[in-house]
């Protein structure tokens, strides 16, 4: 679902599911000349909160770290970010909502 969002924001796909020694990035696409790195969050419903409320400060250095790592690995010096797309869902599995928040870190 993120990928099918970004691809329909004109996001180009690099990489899914890229493992590094810290984690997995779900989504690694470039957003014109910039690398974007992607956490994606998905929950049913938010009964018992929402995807947002999954991201702490150990979390989000997890991601920088595994962006980093990615970089140094590809001999990537040009400018990044990571993202984080939000994806509730209903109880059949159908979008409720999309929430992409850039630059998170």
């Amino acid at each position: 679902m993120a990928k099918k969002y970004l691809q329909k924001k004109g996001y180009r796909i690099i990489e899914q599911n890229y493992r590094t020694k810290y984690a997995e990035i779900d989504l690694i696409v470039c957003d014109k000349r910039t690398l974007v790195f992607v956490e994606v969050r998905t929950k049913i419903g938010e009964r018992f909160g929402s995807p947002e409320e999954s991201f702490n400060r150990n979390k989000i250095n997890k991601l920088i770290k595994n962006a980093a790592a990615y970089a140094i690995r590809k001999d990537y010096a040009k400018d990044y970010r990571v993202d984080a797309i939000c994806i509730v869902l209903d109880e059949k599995e159908n979008i409720k909502r999309i929430n992409h928040y850039q630059n998170i870190t």
